[in-house]
């Protein structure tokens, strides 16, 4: 039987990707001058979150010096600060702020986790590279079985989400987008489900900085965003500022 622990250990323990590997690696080895004194994470990055999460967050990959560096999804970087300061204002988040695996965060109601696991040059997976690691995201989400939202950031996380979730044909993505969903096992085409949806897909634009330093992305734009999420999942509101 299947386990978060299990999976896990078979995600830092995956060697799949040959380019990933030598590139995670030697970002650990010469490290940015502004982190020189850190110990390196190096390897995949596991899913962070409540395993009972009725929200679940789905990015693209680690970034070199954010995730790969600690060891936790999107945390250490630009794009995690944002992330995680939505996640607390939105009540999913104990605090605002991740800034290592050992800091006492803790999510409840919520999950996070990416289609690729390990840092990839230029952010940029190939297409190899994303259908290796897809069983880990197909193993994660049969784990979250109480996820009735799925928050995807970007179009890479939701091409790559609508196709473990059998979403055919695949609405063009866009900021705010909803994709309701059958329940499990009701079918792989929404529209001819025949009950009320009971999971949404949600989408957002990434919180990279492409996107949150030209104004393409807004702080009140994620909020918007997660307070959705919520009234979808039948969560009560939470506002926090």
């Amino acid at each position: 039987m299947d386990s978060f622990e299990r999976l896990s250990a078979d995600v830092v323990a995956c060697r799949a990707c040959p380019r990933l590997v030598e590139w995670r690696e030697l970002v650990a080895l010469e490290k940015r001058a502004a982190y020189r004194d850190d110990d390196y994470w190096g390897r995949p990055v596991p899913g962070f979150g409540d395993p009972a999460a009725s929200i679940v967050v789905v990015g693209l990959a680690p970034a070199a010096h954010g995730a790969n560096r600690t060891g936790r999804m999107f945390t250490g970087d630009r794009s995690g600060e944002w992330l995680y300061r939505a996640l607390w204002r939105a009540g999913l988040a104990s605090r605002p702020e991740s800034v290592g695996r050992d800091d006492g965060l803790e999510l409840t109601g919520a999950y996070i986790t990416a289609p690729v696991r390990c840092a990839p040059p230029a952010n940029k997976p190939t297409v190899d590279e994303r259908d290796r690691c897809r069983p880990f995201l197909e193993r994660e989400l049969a784990l979250l079985d109480q996820a009735r939202v799925y928050v995807v950031l970007g179009q890479f996380g939701y091409q790559v989400l609508c196709g473990v979730l059998g979403v055919r044909p695949r609405p063009k993505f866009g900021h705010g987008v909803e994709v309701p969903l059958p329940p499990p096992g009701a079918g792989a085409r929404p529209s001819e489900a025949g009950a009320r949806p009971t999971r949404t897909i949600v989408c957002s634009y990434h919180v990279s900085q492409q996107n949150t330093f030209t104004g393409k992305l807004t702080e009140g734009m994620l909020d918007d965003v997660f307070r959705r999420a919520r009234e979808l999942a039948g969560e009560p509101r939470v506002s926090r500022s």
